[in-house]
């Protein structure tokens, strides 16, 4: 069957490093589709003499390699041509970051993915999260270790599905002490560089961030702007609602504390009227809140509406806020009981949102 008319799909497994079982997670998929009648080949795997990756193998097909001569030395290389000409269903790639031998087709193996793909064969492949372009800085920030093979972000989102092959830094530890990640005379200096732990705790939530802001995305993405259906809101934001009372610097100040705690983006609102100039005092106060919320690390969003409660609502939904911080209502119980609080407004208003109501001293 030719299928060069449609372009391949591609999946990702993707992890916080080496030994997380990426390429295990791979052909586990590649067996069960291949008993579902699926033609699947091996076009590359790399081993690292894993017991466990080698016994994985067994039963599917592999695509030979080619022979490539750099410098006196013959190495091998994925044969794109031969996997392409073999036309499965669909081929396992192991390694996308992987740099070819020099004098290769591609530079990249990642680029001989995209020619595979092109062809109409679909593609599962593995990568750790170290080698993604735009986090390069970061994770050698975090392990002191530049990472020298890396793929363009658009990769991740292109590919059709990205899946996270997660384990805990304590079974990754054990693995590692246990030689099914490294050769044994590699296992102690692994330990106390790469695979420290604070350094597997801070890939793994990378990873697992990364995903997240892809799901999120693609949710966005897909959502119909004619339906009532909320957005997929996986990160939490934090919104503080500021006005020209006193206790407002209070209500950022809390708020800032509680997007540090979840380590959410800080956002805060002020909602003026259209029909009345500030006084040279509110006119300060909201500049202090301003400044105040980007020494926060904070956006300072100004709007101008009559209806606060649905201005706030708007911003909400505009910014995909999870947590709202308010000031209880500075209205007399009279005036409340007639009209309604924004509190009470703001909550009708909104779905799967949080509001804090924080009591503050009154002092008007």
């Amino acid at each position: 069957m030719n299928r060069s008319n449609r372009r391949g799909k591609h999946k990702i497994f993707i992890g916080m490093s080496p030994g997380v079982g990426k390429t295990y997670r791979m052909l586990e998929e590649g067996h069960r589709l291949k008993q579902e009648g699926v033609d699947v080949v091996i076009g590359l795997l790399e081993t690292h003499n894993r017991h466990d990756t080698i016994e994985k193998a067994i039963g599917l097909e592999q695509v030979s390699r080619k022979l490539v001569t750099y410098s006196g030395v013959t190495l091998t290389e994925m044969d794109t041509e031969a996997v392409i000409a073999r036309q499965p269903q669909l081929a396992l790639v192991d390694e996308l970051a992987h740099t070819n031998v020099p004098g290769s087709e591609h530079e990249k193996r990642y680029q001989d993915v995209e020619q595979i793909l092109a062809a109409g064969i679909d593609v599962y492949s593995t990568v750790n999260i170290q080698h993604l372009e735009s986090l390069n800085d970061l994770v050698a920030r975090i392990t002191g270790v530049v990472v020298r093979e890396r793929i363009p972000d658009r990769l991740l989102e292109q590919a059709d599905e990205v899946v996270v092959v997660d384990v805990t830094p304590e079974t990754l530890e054990e693995r590692l002490k246990d030689g099914k990640i490294y050769a044994p005379e590699k296992i102690d200096q692994s330990l106390q560089n790469f695979f420290q732990r604070r350094n597997l705790v801070a890939l793994r939530e990378l990873a697992l961030r990364e995903i997240a802001d892809n799901v999120e995305g693609d949710a966005i993405e897909d959502t119909n702007p004619n339906t009532t259906a909320p957005y997929c809101n996986i990160h939490e934001r934090v919104l503080v609602c500021v006005s020209t009372y006193p206790n407002s610097l209070q209500l950022l100040r809390r708020g800032a504390r509680i997007s540090n705690y979840m380590r959410a983006p800080l956002y805060c609102v002020f909602v003026g009227d259209p029909d009345r100039f500030l006084t040279k005092a509110e006119s300060l106060q909201i500049e202090t809140c301003e400044r105040l919320c980007k020494e926060f690390d904070g956006q300072f969003i100004r709007v101008s509406d009559l209806d606060i409660a649905k201005a706030i609502s708007e911003v909400a939904k505009r910014y995909r806020i999870t947590q709202i911080v308010i000031g209880e209502s500075q209205r007399s119980r009279w005036k409340t009981l007639l009209k309604g609080s924004l509190t009470q407004r703001l909550l009708k208003l909104l779905k799967n949102i949080d509001v804090h109501i924080i009591a503050t001293e009154n002092k008007t």
